[in-house]
């Protein structure tokens, strides 16, 4: 634990946001806190300046319940990524101000609603069969403070559609594309704009598309200089490095 963490949470008790119980009780789970089945890390948004999310895919209910229980203890927006319906109804049964963002597959608790990006994230996808990952891109980029725009449906096999946000896609300060099929789309707007562009293979496609695969491997060999790729479908990777590009 440093000073500046602690300064925070007697700060927290100066001010009356929590008692003085709650204040020993967060002193004494920093870093982390150990429920047996998880080491929740309440320490890594004073490391890293982003808080822990919650990976739920293969964590039974139960356990996706006591790790957000336990992050929104602590005051901060928290994330569960990959989520489904049962899990999210056993954390609302705990945490009646919990949402869940079907198409994002991702249960949210906004309890900071501070704006830290220095900028707007452009989140931008080649069809409509790719909405869930950029969804899943905006919503983290959105809980980790930036103001987000949707550019959805631009694929090159209709690049006018493109073209005819050009305006919103200069004025972003980092850009995010997700595109299936050949994954032609990130190239195509690295070479119209002057920012980082973090693109995002789906697995969309037909067969030879190799569910994504294709579109990875047309990314990472993009003639665009300023194109860096993620891996295939993770539209959390690319809303959490943009978030963190935005706030430099």
């Amino acid at each position: 634990m440093n000073a500046e963490s602690i300064r925070n949470i007697l700060e927290s008790v100066r001010r009356g946001k929590i008692t003085a119980d709650e204040g020993v009780s967060r002193l004494r789970h920093l870093p982390f806190e150990d429920l047996g089945f998880a080491k929740v890390d309440h320490h890594r948004a004073l490391r890293v300046g982003m808080p822990e999310v919650i990976f739920a895919h293969g964590k039974s209910a139960t356990q996706v319940r006591e790790i957000f229980f336990r992050l929104a203890k602590h005051g901060g927006n928290v994330l569960a990524t990959r989520a489904i319906a049962d899990q999210f109804k056993a954390v609302k049964k705990k945490i009646r101000r919990a949402e869940y963002r079907p198409e994002a597959r991702a249960i949210i608790l906004h309890q900071d609603k501070n704006i830290y990006g220095k900028g707007r994230i452009a989140v931008v996808c080649a069809g409509t069969s790719d909405i869930p990952v950029a969804e899943e891109a905006v919503v983290t980029a959105e809980l980790m403070g930036n103001a987000v725009e949707r550019l959805y449906d631009v694929g090159v096999a209709g690049i006018h559609r493109l073209l005819a946000n050009r305006k919103s896609l200069t004025q972003a300060r980092v850009i995010i594309v997700c595109a299936g099929m050949e994954g032609a789309l990130p190239s195509v707007v690295g070479g119209l704009v002057g920012v980082p562009v973090i693109a995002v293979p789906t697995s969309i496609g037909y067969g030879a598309a190799f569910e994504g695969l294709a579109a990875l491997l047309g990314m990472m060999n993009s003639c665009a200089s300023n194109v860096s790729v993620v891996n295939i479908d993770n539209g959390f990777g690319a809303g959490y490095v943009a978030s963190l590009i935005n706030r430099l």
